[in-house]
């Protein structure tokens, strides 16, 4: 089996403290200042709807290149993760999915825990601000039937902030949280189709090492 790694410098992940295992990350109750983003309070009429325009820049990709079919499907794996990344950031930086394509990159069970993730963000008026930076890895097994691959993501969340819509404050992490922690996901691709993550599962407290001089 062959690996292919990504640099992405934005793009995101991050669920708020207290949130199920699954989006511990996402929000992780804080994080960071806001990349680009204005901590001040917003108008008493703003809505989470309202935050969604927020401009989201795309990932930026570097892929490692193997020369081998293997290594061409590896970047494939790394370019839908990518996506689903990107997507993630619009959804939390809104509290809603509406408007992104978290959905199209999601299978079921994953798609289910973000909304109703989201759906408490909403619930709350709590949106994220700022900038996940992470640095994902594939492995394609041979042979694999449905073709299946691996992802272990090292994601830094120390500019990552969650921010209180009624009050404009931000909202701290949990002490003793690593800013870098571990991600692992799977993908699969059903029927010749595009790959999907099957799985998503941040390690919020298992730090990884990645991200250094990027």
């Amino acid at each position: 089996m062959v690996t292919a790694r990504q640099k992405c410098s934005r793009a995101g992940v991050a669920l708020r403290c207290g949130a199920a295992t699954f989006l511990l990350v996402l929000t992780g109750c804080g994080g960071g200042q806001g990349h680009g983003e204005s901590d001040a309070k917003p108008p008493a009429d703003t809505t989470t709807r309202a935050l969604s325009a927020t401009p989201v820049p795309e990932a930026a990709h570097s892929l490692t290149p193997s020369g081998t079919a293997d290594g061409a499907t590896e970047a494939e794996v790394l370019e839908v993760y990518g996506l689903m990344w990107a997507e993630q950031i619009k959804a939390y930086r809104a509290a809603s999915a509406d408007g992104t394509d978290l959905r199209r990159y999601t299978a079921p069970d994953v798609w289910a825990a973000f909304e109703a993730d989201l759906a408490r963000m909403n619930k709350e008026r709590t949106v994220m601000r700022g900038d996940l930076r992470h640095d994902p890895e594939a492995t394609v097994p041979a042979g694999a039937q449905p073709p299946a691959a691996t992802v272990k993501d090292c994601v830094d969340g120390s500019n990552w902030q969650a921010l209180d819509t009624t009050t404009g404050s931000r909202i701290p992490p949990p002490p003793g949280r690593p800013a870098r922690y571990t991600v692992t996901a799977k993908l699969e691709r059903a029927n010749g189709g595009r790959w999907t993550v099957t799985e998503y599962t941040p390690h919020r407290t298992r730090p990884c090492q990645g991200l250094s001089g990027t």
